[in-house]
């Protein structure tokens, strides 16, 4: 009923199986611990750009990558702590760097859990020391990722987390949105808007951020593939983004602990102290109907 294969793409890949269900997961440990594919009765519910994927030089377009210790992008790609300068690329490095695979698990569900342990490499732009351990698990048509984070610095860390998820759509215009407030603000030019369930595909780029949701829960219909997603997420989880692209076919919502550049205004910023550890849950539910 429940099994985990391997195989040996471009990159060694773990194929999680729940066969009652005819749902599969894929997940790509070396290539930032990403979940690259998820089918559920035959049916894709994640886009993947296969080209960029192919080239460890660009990030990921597709898939659901991680985003620690930032999410979003910082102005000059730089923050300040205790008076030094750092760069910190666009959703930080969690999404580039190799993950271990440390547990497998076919017992009443699938679940392959990853980790990510700090290195030289992350220290030099994040001066921190620390462990991520992940649970990727799917039952029946649900895909849950259990996040725990831990401080194994001598000092308070602080940090953003969150998941970059790509929904694959055939037909934007027949999206339905089902979000829990009425307004978000706009990235670009960080205007607030009211928000009654829909959005103008027509322009190139949307890209905008829903903050302070008034419940753990949102769903997007999919009218045109008969297909309801839900994402439900802890409350540690204080923003949404929306963004697509004109011409392409997915679009993201994205949990985010915390809105772009907190780790310079304190915005919901999370800071661990020393041997502290945070957990968080995201679930999604794909339902065909």
């Amino acid at each position: 009923m429940f099994s985990i294969s391997i195989q040996q793409k471009q990159y060694k890949t773990y194929i999680l199986t729940h066969e009652t269900a005819n749902s599969q997961l894929e997940v790509v440990p070396e290539r930032g611990g990403i979940i690259t594919r998820w089918r559920l009765q035959e049916q894709e519910i994640l886009y993947l750009d296969a080209e960029r994927f192919a080239n460890p030089e660009l990030s990921v377009r597709g898939g659901i990558p991680i985003l620690f210790p930032i999410c979003g992008n910082l102005p000059e790609n730089t923050y300040t702590y205790k008076g030094k300068h750092y760069t910190l690329k666009q959703h930080g490095f969690a999404r580039d760097l190799p993950w271990q695979v440390t547990d497998q698990v076919t017992q009443d569900a699938v679940i392959l859990s990853l980790t990510l342990n700090s290195n030289e490499q992350t220290q030099a732009v994040y001066p921190f020391d620390f462990q991520l351990i992940f649970n990727y698990r799917i039952q029946g048509n649900t895909l849950e990722i259990q996040q725990k984070y831990t401080n194994l610095s001598l000092e308070a860390m602080p940090f953003c987390f969150g998941f970059h998820p790509y929904f694959f759509t055939q037909d934007k215009t027949q999206l339905q949105f089902e979000i829990p407030t009425q307004e978000y603000q706009d990235q670009r030019s960080k205007k607030i808007h009211s928000f009654a369930g829909q959005f103008d595909f027509n322009q190139d780029e949307i890209d905008v951020a829903f903050k302070q949701p008034a419940s753990q829960s949102a769903s997007v219909i999919d009218n045109s593939r008969k297909l309801q997603l839900t994402l439900e997420y802890d409350n540690i989880f204080s923003t949404l983004v929306f963004w697509t692209l004109k011409g392409k076919d997915f679009y993201c919502l994205e949990p985010w602990s915390a809105p772009r550049n907190a780790i310079n205004t304190g915005e919901h910023l999370t800071v661990l102290q020393p041997g502290a550890t945070c957990t968080a849950n995201v679930r999604i539910l794909a339902k065909f109907f």
